[in-house]
Order: structure tokens, then sequence, then C-alpha cells
């Protein structure tokens, strides 16, 4: 067995280091950070600090967290960090441990703040808050209140009921905020962030996406060598652009494998086969394994194992593809070791890898890869978000058809059929699907949302009439969202009328459909796709 050998996005430039609390918000600092042009990378909070400070951060910041610093079992925090010479920005939790560990207080004083709240700011020439309003609102999550700074800070903001909210430490290069300046609901955040960046840290801002591709094409060259890869293509932007990236890297010793695996979307393999193999003269093979996931899947309908069984017999196909293609190469050809992924950051995080975080549900290419893996890994895009992903795209010249479609799961519509998929039910979303995307697109709103799953609630039905006569369909339920990275999205406030025209379409022309329901729920607490 070949170990599986991720390709990380390690830049030799600057790195700051997101330290995660069980924040639900790390990996949105980590994002803000990089919108700041400065390379990040979260590490969890057990991680030893010698570890943290091997890694030569240029900055630490120190995430939120649910816990109270006085909580037995809270998450801790040596003293060494903040006597290493690195500059240091706590935020929320990770402020108010800074305080406790350096000497300042830290007390329950039944002050709570949760959302958002009026900043008063007393030093605006501050490192932090230079040109920021002296008033203005921020958003705040907390019960514990720091009421005293330690030696040496001087108190730079307060709120109506907090009298430290902010503090700094010019001389020793430490700073922090109670509130979360990551989340858009604080105003002027992402500027007090960059002044921590530029200002207190010292960081040029100098990383681009560009960097991400001389970077990866160099490490896949010296992982790969003159050996070959296979890479599992999709259709969707993720893979497309891994694909791309790698092809830019090792040219014809990539073949990509399309894998029909009965779970598309309806016209999903012709625009694969037209559209990716036109922009990029990749070499593509095409397996049709529609009655082999169908089979596997006969008579699943627990989420997680269906992610598990479509994940491995995805390597199953891939290791068929890599025989076969051996074979074609005959007995000159170089042996097919490697596979290239999607994988991103949010797939990582989600399945409780990389943070130390709780596994959310096990995405297909990450908990659910088998134990007797025959490839290594290629996964250019593990360390990236949705939106980086898109403009490594742009900068490796993909069309703007592939660049910008919208998210759609590895496990296909597998994922969106609540209950067990059948060929029958298959076929029924996939009509459903192609109604709400003609719509949205005719309504012209496909740069507006993130992505608009289309789900089946195969295992309910519900009373209608249709014809003047009783029916007793299944519902199908539209879950338009707006997002950023993923890790956090809305649901879409979309036009009545698209709505409706939606709706009418789908009880019209999809049999045993008699109702259509939009979700409107947020992530958190609902996921982004049903299953």
């Amino acid at each position: 067995m070949s170990a599986a050998i991720p390709v990380q996005s390690v830049p030799e430039t600057d790195t700051v280091l997101v330290v995660d609390f069980g924040a639900q918000y790390a990996q949105l600092i980590a994002r803000r950070v990089r919108e700041a042009r400065v390379y990040s990378e979260i590490v969890p909070s057990t991680m030893p600090v010698a570890e943290m400070l091997a890694k030569n951060p240029k900055a630490i910041i120190l995430s939120g967290g649910p816990s109270s610093v006085y909580e037995e079992g809270a998450p801790q925090l040596d003293r060494a960090i903040f006597e290493a010479g690195v500059p240091v920005f706590g935020m929320c939790y990770g402020f108010q441990l800074m305080a406790k560990v350096l000497g300042g207080t830290v007390d329950n004083t039944g002050a709570r703040e949760y959302g958002r709240t009026p900043l008063a700011v007393s030093r605006t020439g501050s490192t932090l808050f230079e040109g920021v309003p002296a008033q203005h609102s921020v958003w705040m999550s907390h019960g514990d209140a720091c009421s005293a700074a330690p030696a040496g800070f001087t108190v730079t903001a307060s709120t109506d009921v907090v009298p430290v909210a902010a503090f700094e430490n010019d001389e020793a290069r430490l700073y922090g905020v109670q509130y979360h300046p990551e989340v858009l609901h604080s105003d002027h955040g992402q500027l007090i962030l960059e002044h921590f960046l530029y200002r207190g840290a010292g960081i040029a801002p100098t990383w681009t996406t560009g960097n991400v591709v001389d970077e990866q094409v160099a490490l896949i060259r010296a992982q790969v060598g003159s050996k070959r890869a296979i890479c599992g293509l999709s259709g969707g932007v993720d893979s497309a652009v891994a694909a791309a990236l790698v092809n830019k890297a090792i040219g014809d010793q990539l073949t990509c494998v399309y894998v029909d695996h009965g779970l598309m979307r309806k016209g999903e393999t012709e625009q694969v086969e037209k559209d990716f193999v036109a922009a990029t003269g990749v070499q593509l093979k095409v397996v049709d394994a529609a009655d082999r996931f169908l089979n596997a899947l006969k008579g699943v309908s627990d989420p997680e194992e269906k992610r598990k069984i479509i994940g491995r017999e995805f390597i199953r196909v891939f290791e068929q593809a890599q025989a076969e293609i051996i074979a074609e190469a005959g007995e000159h050809g170089e042996s097919v070791d490697f596979l290239v992924q999607g994988t991103l950051y949010p797939d990582v995080v989600e399945s409780g890898g990389g943070t130390g975080t709780a596994n959310i549900k096990s995405h297909h290419n990450v908990g659910g890869l088998p134990e007797d893996l025959q490839f290594q890994l290629v996964e250019p895009l593990r360390k990236l978000f949705k939106d980086e992903v898109r403009m490594v795209g742009q900068e490796l010249g993909l069309p703007e058809e592939i660049v910008q479609r919208q998210p759609f799961p590895g496990p296909g519509l597998g994922i969106r059929i609540v209950g067990e998929v059948t060929k029958e039910r298959l076929d029924l979303l996939r009509e459903a699907d192609a109604i709400a995307r003609e719509e949205l697109t005719a309504a012209g709103l496909d740069r507006e949302i993130w992505q608009c799953p289309v789900v089946l609630l195969a295992d309910v039905r519900s009373v209608g009439v249709q014809g003047d006569g009783r029916t007793y369909g299944h519902p199908i339920v539209l879950r338009p969202v707006s997002s950023e990275d993923a890790m956090t999205a809305d649901w879409s406030r979309l036009p009545y009328d698209v709505l409706a025209r939606i709706s009418t379409r789908i009880t019209n022309e999809v049999p045993d459909v008699n109702r259509v329901v939009v979700d409107v729920t947020s992530k958190p607490p609902g996921t982004i796709e049903w299953e």
C-alpha cells in the first residue's frame, strides 16, 4: 500500500498561523488573512508552542472559542508564545486567554454581549485603530469579560458594559480585541486585521494565487517525477482546476478519468467531454459505471454510508482505469502511482482533519477513502477555499463556464436524495434540478447565489390535488444559498416570481412530484447539502 501524501500549498512567503480554539469562524479568519494577501494556515490549540514556532510564523492569531478561560478542561496556551518575539493578535476567547496568561483580569461579571454592539475607541491613532471611527458597531459573542489589561498594555476600546474591549502593546507586538473582526457584521473588521498584519507584524501583502500556481507546479513535479497520474474529473470547479494545475506541471503524464456514475445532473457528462477537454487538451478517459454504483447503493439510506460507498467505488473504478491505462501504454509505459483530487480546505475541516475539530460529515474524497488506497494522493488545492480555487482557475486560463460553475458535490445526486437511491428517483430529481437551473439562469441569478441544491425527499409523500384528483407525491426542496467559502452560508432571498415559475414547472412537468418547498435555514445550524 502506498501512503497518501497530500501536496500542500506551503509558500516560501510569510506565513500567519491561526490557532483554532474550537471557533465557529477559525477558517474565516484564515480566509480574511489571505484576502489581505498574506498566507495563513490553521493549527489546533493542542499543538505545542515549540511546534508552532518551528513553522517560523511571521505572526500568530488566536481565534475565538466556545469555552470560558476558567472552565475546567478549557483550551490553554503556554506563556512562551507571548515571549517568543512573534506578533500575536487575540480575538474573543484568544483575547481573554492572552489577558489571563499575561496577568490581566478576566471574570464572569454577567456582562454578556451577543450580536451587534457599539464600540467606543479611546485611542483612534493606535496601531489597530488608526483611521477607524471612534464609534462603530462590532460583532460580540462572549460571557466572560476583561476588566483589567495586563501590565504594559494600553486599553484602546471599550463598550457600555466591558471596560477592556481591546488592548495593545506595541513594544511586545501583542494585540487583542474582545469581538470578531473577521465577520462582516463587524464594521471595519478587515481594516483592523490588516492593521495588525501590516503595522503590528510588519508583513508585506505579497501572497497571490499566482504564487499558488508557481509553488504547486514545482511541488507536483517534485512529487510525481517521471511517473504518471490519473485525476478524477467530476466536471466541477475543484477537480477541473486541480486537473488543469497538474496538467500544467506534468503534461501528458496525466490522464483524467471521468466516472459516469449515474449520479450526475442532466447533460453533465456531455459538458465535461466538450468544455473541459477543449479548454485544456488533457487526455480524458470516460468510464461508464452507473450500474456499479446503483448496485452498491441498493437498499442504503444512511447519508454517511452512502458517502463512504461512493468514495470506495470511486477508488475501485480508478484502480480499474489504472490497469487499463497501463495496459494501453504497453510494456514501456510508466506505472500510474498518483491520484489527483480536488480536495479543498472546507472538505478537510468538515471531515475532522487538520484542526482537531469535530467530524461534521465525511467528504467522499477525505473521510470516505478506503484504508487500502493504492495511490499516493496529489491534492494541490487542499489548503484553498473555493473563491481562491476560482482565482487559480482564472490564472490558469480556464473559461468562465468552468471557473464560475456553481459547486456540485462529488457524490452527486446520491446525496440529494433523502432515502434510497434508485434509477427512477435519480431520473425524477434530474428533471427537477434541470428546471431549477434553467429558471435561475434565465433570471440572471447564477452569479447572485453560491449554489442551489435541489433535494428529493424520497421517503416522504404528501397529499396534493392535480387534474381534479387526489395525488400522493414527493416533495422537492430548493436550497438556494449565498456564501463566500461554504464554511458559513445564508439562504438566498430569491424573487417570488422566480420561485413561482420553478414550482409551477416542476409540479407540471415532473411526474410524481406535487409539492415544492424552499429551505430557509442558514449554516450553521444546517449544512448546505441535506446529506
